[in-house]
């Protein structure tokens, strides 16, 4: 099978892309990223593209199955950018998708789509997903949510599989990571590890995390699988301030 991804470059991506060139049911991936990277991998090409403005769907020709992983969190305080990337990019890349004539689309969503839950007991992928009014992240989240039901109902036939993450992390992506929670001002020595002795006790911070690899995994299970419809993806222990 040939399998498009969109945004391969990021903390997802890098390892998506290096898990499907190990993957023996596929055969070809091409990589779509707004730069071209020096990585190269069996069985792998790259494209560049930028899904506000590309043609996107002459890329998308001939897949068995598009992953969109794409996603802007900084600059932060460009919210109109931040919108064109998440969500009318998200769009445009589901049409793409469905006026090639592709058979399955694998979106990166994210628990940040989940309407506020209760912090003392787990909720599953039915809850409803409203996002967090004040925060854009989740207001984007939800949206593109919301543009992926309508597309649904439009195309019943396209297998969508939806995953819905914890906070992602792996070693590699350490500095990036750490830039999107605090921006590109804060100097990277307040922030290292010896200088954030404790954690603030604040009762309602419990979040579940997860490795970027086991993430990459799944992904792997859902493109080369039957797998449809929403997805957690978590590992224990649930984190608190202790």
């Amino acid at each position: 099978m040939r399998v498009v991804v969109v945004g391969a470059t990021g903390n997802v991506g890098t390892s998506l892309v290096r898990t499907l060139s190990r993957e023996p049911a596929v055969d070809s991936v091409l990589g779509i990223a707004r730069r071209l990277p020096a990585l190269e991998l069996d069985k792998v090409e790259w494209a560049a593209a930028d899904v506000v403005e590309s043609d996107l769907e002459q890329l998308f020709r001939g897949a068995d199955c598009v992953v969109h992983l794409a996603w802007a969190i900084q600059p932060s305080h460009d919210l109109h950018r931040l919108w064109l990337v998440n969500v009318l990019g998200s769009d445009r890349v589901f049409r793409a998708v469905a006026d090639a004539g592709v058979p399955a689309l694998v979106y990166a969503s994210s628990v940040g789509a989940y309407s506020p839950a209760p912090k003392d007991r787990r909720v599953d992928e039915s809850w409803p997903v409203g996002g967090v009014p004040t925060s854009f992240y989740a207001r984007h989240k939800a949206e593109v949510e919301r543009r992926l039901d309508r597309l649904e109902r439009e195309r019943p036939e396209l297998r969508v599989v939806r995953m819905r993450p914890g906070l992602i992390f792996k070693r590699e992506m350490g500095t990036s990571v750490r830039h999107l929670f605090t921006g590109s001002l804060v100097p990277w020595f307040l922030v290292s590890p010896q200088r954030i002795p404790v954690v603030p006790d604040t009762p309602r911070l419990r979040f579940q995390a997860v490795h970027t690899l086991d993430v990459a995994d799944a992904y792997r299970r859902a493109i080369v699988g039957q797998a449809r419809g929403p997805f957690n993806l978590a590992a224990e222990p649930v984190l608190d301030p202790d």
